[in-house]
């Protein structure tokens, strides 16, 4: 296996869960993620991180502004510390509308909301046991850790990685200053991972940061099948899921896509699925993930290893599920069992 490469895993009965982490784990893989949509990504990783013995666990993503900072880090402390330290807390921000429509909680100035959340969280997991937190007095976070007479344990380690996602380059640059790591997001163009990279190292530079101590996971739905036609139409629904998300038509738009995305942003406000998906074409289908033979998968794998330290792959989320199984044996015989 060439690189180390994570998995996604979700909830589901426990001999199963097991059984699936043993599996990946059997495989070589470095890491399992466990994102949050709707179901938290803790209790999931608990129980991976008691079926595994070596892979990393990690929250890709776990919504930031969902829970008070100090929750945040105490499920990062108590995943450490089950895990034998191979927690990596990935925080993200999600869209505006999920935040505010779906858990009724601010979402602000999504940057600046994300950066006092990964402050305040980061102080508690490192600074929680000593005693020496006092105040933290941020625009959407307070707390008098000194009047609530918080103590913790000990952690497992002084510190837990804290990596944020990026899609613009306000987030990317955010990641590079404060966070341990960056997570791609998985819509991502080989165009967002070298432009991305740059942006990281400069500021890294800037900051006198060592690169090397700064983990970039870039993540990409796949979908591989001798019939290259077939894998393309396969991934358009995915595609034009997050075409329709509004806030993301910028990022599309930068790429050349900023029609394809409204009409497709259009015709979900009307509820026209077919033509929300009939909306995209293949080379946007190519340009955003990974679909066609095996050929083709692993030279756009090998560009992607000029950029990145670990890589995530996955099946193409709104594909049948018969297929997504399907493609994730095609993931694991291309990448994994090579």
């Amino acid at each position: 296996m060439k690189g180390d490469y994570w998995d996604v895993i979700t909830a589901k009965p426990a001999a199963e869960l097991a059984q699936e982490v043993q599996r990946l784990e059997g495989l070589g893989l470095h890491g399992v993620w466990a994102y949050q949509l709707f179901s938290p990504p803790f209790p999931t990783l608990a129980a991976a991180a008691m079926a595994s013995t070596k892979l990393k666990i990690g929250t890709g993503i776990a919504l930031a502004f969902t829970r008070s900072p100090v929750e945040t880090a105490l499920n990062a402390l108590d995943l450490d510390r089950i895990s034998g330290g191979r927690m990596v807390l990935g925080l993200g921000t999600s869209i505006r509308s999920f935040n505010q429509n779906v858990h009724g909680v601010e979402y602000g100035k999504p940057v600046a909301h994300l950066r006092e959340v990964t402050q305040a969280v980061r102080a508690i997991i490192e600074q929680g046991h000593t005693g020496k937190l006092g105040r933290f007095d941020g625009t959407y976070f307070k707390a008098d850790y000194a009047a609530g007479n918080f103590f913790l344990p000990p952690p497992v380690r002084p510190s837990i990685p804290i990596w944020l996602p990026a899609l613009f380059d306000n987030t990317i640059e955010l990641a590079a200053r404060i966070g341990d790591g960056l997570i791609g997001h998985p819509m991502w163009s080989l165009k967002s991972m070298a432009s991305s990279s740059e942006k990281v190292a400069g500021v890294l530079t800037r900051s006198g940061r060592e690169r090397g101590k700064f983990h970039i996971n870039f993540w990409n739905y796949v979908a591989i099948a001798d019939d290259r036609k077939a894998a393309i139409a396969s991934m358009r629904s995915s595609v034009a899921f997050y075409a329709s998300i509004a806030q993301y038509e910028k990022y599309f738009a930068e790429h050349g896509f900023g029609a394809e995305a409204r009409r497709a942003s259009e015709a979900a406000a009307r509820k026209d699925t077919a033509a929300m998906v009939a909306a995209i074409p293949d080379e946007m289908v190519t340009t955003f993930a990974i679909a066609g033979t095996p050929d083709d998968a692993r030279d756009r794998v090998d560009e992607m290893w000029r950029y990145a330290d670990s890589l995530t792959l996955l099946p193409p989320p709104y594909a049948p599920l018969k297929l997504q199984a399907t493609y994730s044996a095609a993931i694991a015989d291309t990448f994994y069992r090579g």
